[in-house]
């Protein structure tokens, strides 16, 4: 594997070395640290440029006291011992939900960020291409030559290095561009501190210019989970065809093993282990082989983006009788049966007390909502599924990455004068594909998609899910992309249930073009205003 090495001084190897791990591998795990240390490194680090050692010295090192905590490790037998019993002599998966650990995975391209967030059960921080540039070469580079942060290996070739190398330089020159064009189209009100402004002019640019990015750009991520969705997500990815991801296993299962090994003992073991991981290939094997065989292995449909309500679950009635459920004591066949002789007023006034006067967007109706379900086909841009597939509460499936679905250049892109450049990246980046294609290299190819190529991906969620993955995705704040198509799912859930589609009331329908950060910016400067 081709990584960055950082370099520290001797002083600070010393201060890092009891709160790290490892000091020179790119996976590693957080120790001796308070939990909301762990937390509040995480939180930073996902707008933080640097990697999380960096971070530590620079913005947490001299606040904190030397280390007195132990690692699991550390604790002598008894901890190992009692797993040893109640795990392996009784088969408590539970009993692996009672570990965790904080992992960081650095220089995992944006392929593999979609694998290690697949597991529902973690949670992750991800660096963002909305707030971090990548015109920047990687540490170490050679002057002469920048080193962009993408995903390399040998296997693929000098070409696919070239042309990577051409993709971050169209994003690089691109990038001042827009910066300036940006700045003149939306030039700074009065009530706009000068830094907020600029900040959000930044992330104007990179939001338009991330569509150039492609798949095998390189990001960081933070985790924490739970022993056993771990073992879950190394066997994973230890089965996985990608060969990043089997290493990123490897080093994933060394890191925890030094801080939470109990609860990864059966990893290693062949009847354990080995047979998940044939069972997890051969279930993969079949797949192919089976949409091969029925033809279901080539692309249909528009290349457009789209957004399809295959199907709805429930109606009004299952509504409110589940929202009603928990504060009676009658089975809810005879609650359903008294609620649908109630005339209209009655029922109006039913669902608006049981929703409640919801004053932002995290204040939702109860788990009632839960009993009606939808199920979404969506085709959007690589980099609006990179963030509607963080939401965990629900189910999403995708297909991989190809240019069989298209990709469009953003109109303001065009107004910046950078539009034919960014044609030219996205025909670059398709060959590059074919050409891994035809080298026998089906599993790598999506590393030379830029992130405007579209992907085709299932979302399957009730309605209490749909209401904060729509009200939370439809913000001024958020890309044009996935805006989009959270707008246009509340549309289509409103056609089959208005009732539903009423309760969402913080879905923002504004689509004037707008500098869209430039709110949380004055915020963020407000506060280091007051800290001052």
């Amino acid at each position: 594997m081709d990584y960055p090495v950082e370099s520290f001084t001797e002083a600070e190897r010393d201060r890092l070395r009891p709160h790290f791990t490892n000091l020179d591998r790119p996976v590693f795990a957080l120790v001796n640290l308070p939990e909301t240390v762990k937390a509040a490194l995480f939180a930073r680090y996902s707008r933080y440029p640097g990697t999380l050692r960096r971070l530590f010295l620079q913005e947490f090192a001299d606040d904190l006291p030397e280390p007195g905590a132990v690692t699991e490790a550390g604790e002598g037998q008894r901890a190992a011992q009692l797993y040893e019993r109640i795990f392996l002599g009784y088969g408590d998966d539970s009993v692996a939900q009672l570990g965790g650990a904080h992992v960081a995975c650095e220089w995992v391209s944006n392929v593999l960020t979609k694998v290690l967030q697949r597991p529902r059960l973690g949670a992750y921080l991800e660096q963002s291409t909305r707030y971090i540039a990548y015109d920047a070469p990687m540490p170490g580079s050679d002057p002469g030559r920048p080193r962009y942060r993408y995903y390399r290996d040998p296997a693929l070739g000098p070409a696919y290095e070239r042309a990577m190398d051409e993709l971050f330089g169209i994003y690089s020159r691109a990038l001042p561009r827009v910066c300036d064009w940006a700045e003149q189209e939306f030039p700074r009100a009065g009530d706009e501190p000068p830094a907020a402004h600029t900040r959000a002019i930044k992330a104007k640019a990179l939001d338009l210019l991330r569509g150039l990015l492609p798949a095998s750009s390189l990001s960081h991520m933070g985790i924490f989970a739970t022993g056993q969705t771990y073992e879950q997500l190394i066997l994973h990815l230890l089965a996985h065809p990608l060969p990043e991801a089997r290493e990123y296993g490897r080093l994933l299962l060394q890191e925890l093993q030094s801080v939470v090994p109990s609860f990864l003992t059966r990893v290693e073991r062949p009847d354990r282990g080995g047979q998940w991981i044939d069972y997890l290939e051969a279930r993969t094997r079949a797949g192919a082989r089976w949409a091969e065989r029925l033809g279901l292995d080539g692309a249909d449909g528009p290349a457009g983006p789209s957004v399809t309500l295959l199907r709805a679950e429930g109606d009004e009635d299952d509504l409110l009788a589940a929202l009603l459920f928990e504060a009676g004591t009658s089975g809810e066949a005879h609650i359903r049966s008294t609620v649908a002789a109630l005339d209209d007023e009655t029922r109006g006034a039913l669902l608006a007390d049981l929703t409640g006067q919801r004053a932002n967007r995290r204040h939702r109706p109860g788990r009632g909502l839960e009993s009606l379900r939808y199920r979404f086909e969506i085709v959007a841009d690589y980099g609006a599924f990179r963030d509607l597939q963080r939401h965990r509460m629900l189910t999403i499936q995708w297909q991989s990455l190809t240019p069989d679905l298209g990709a469009d250049v953003p109109e303001q892109v065009d107004q910046a004068g950078c539009g034919d450049e960014y044609r030219r990246a996205l025909e670059l980046s398709r060959g590059e594909y074919a050409r891994l294609v035809d080298a026998g290299l089906p599993e790598a190819a999506p590393y030379a998609l830029c992130l405007g190529y579209r992907i085709r991906f299932v979302l399957d969620l009730n309605a209490r899910e749909a209401m904060q993955l729509i009200e939370l995705r439809s913000g001024r704040e958020g890309h044009p992309s996935y805006r989009a198509v959270a707008h246009e799912m509340h549309a289509q859930i409103a056609e089959v249930h208005p009732t539903v589609g009423a309760m969402m009331t913080h879905v923002d329908q504004d689509a004037e073009p707008r500098l869209e950060r430039i709110l949380s910016e004055m915020r963020s400067q407000a506060r280091v205003t007051a800290g001052r």
